[in-house]
């Protein structure tokens, strides 16, 4: 129940800085969004001393850790997948263009005799 009340309270606290941002419209610019950074910075410390912003806080180091792990390829690979993919939407049209235009022909020459 209590992580139930601090993640509310964590709630709370950032809509109060959004709040408070409108409040201020006739503040500086730099105290409005002042005010969002401090709603949103006492939301997240409260949020992270419940169970629930604990367990979000492992998932995105694991998350992070398994970023690394992935093997991202080089330019070249790359280069030659990109021009694979334009190569092959270039034949898909031409595929697709002849198509069309076979069955125009097939349909309104040869079947309908319209000219």
């Amino acid at each position: 129940m209590a992580d139930k009340f601090k993640v509310a309270l964590a709630l709370a606290l950032i809509a109060a800085g959004v709040v408070g941002f409108y409040l201020l419209s006739e503040q500086a610019l730099v105290l409005r969004v002042l005010s969002v950074l401090a709603g949103v910075a006492a939301g997240v410390a409260v949020a992270w001393q419940s169970e629930p912003g604990r367990r979000f806080v492992a998932f995105a180091r694991e998350a992070i850790t398994e970023t690394k792990k992935v093997v991202w390829p080089s330019r070249k690979e790359t280069v030659q997948t990109t021009g694979l993919v334009f190569a092959f939407v270039v034949v898909m049209a031409v595929f697709l263009w002849v198509t069309d235009k076979s069955l125009e022909w097939v349909l309104y020459d040869l079947i309908l005799g319209w000219k």
